[in-house]
């Protein structure tokens, strides 16, 4: 029984070495890893803000504001000359990005037309 708990012991120790060493020979491909992902999400950020001034969007940059989320920018056509026209709903993406489950909710909710116009007044407050 002691024999066994010896070997028992040492095997423990040997495992929790290699273990170790395993995780440390792994931190470098970690690391770039994490680096590259948080690369490609600055990136698509920096792209997001700066959208509206590229030459080939669509609309006016002054007609443009940034949400963020759930979506990238909502666009008042014709707010420049004090009439509104349109309002665009509009979701940057890079590379080979795609919608997300909310943004694509989001997108089927536009599309299905439940979009809707609410006025909400704070009520004064009688002394």
């Amino acid at each position: 029984v002691f024999l066994f708990l010896i070997v028992l012991f040492i095997g423990c120790v040997i495992g929790k070495y290699f273990a170790k060493k395993e995780h440390e020979e792994k931190i470098p491909e970690i690391r770039e890893t994490a680096i590259k992902q948080s690369r490609a999400v600055l990136s698509g950020q920096f792209s997001e803000q700066i959208a509206p001034y590229m030459p080939d969007f669509p609309y006016k940059p002054t007609e443009a504001r940034f949400i963020g989320k759930p979506v990238d920018f909502i666009v008042f056509r014709g707010m420049d000359q004090k009439k509104i026209e349109e309002v665009v709903f509009v979701e940057v993406k890079t590379g080979q990005s795609s919608l997300n489950n909310v943004e694509r909710s989001l997108r089927n909710a536009v599309q299905d037309g439940k979009v809707s116009w609410k006025e909400y007044k704070f009520l004064e407050k009688e002394d």
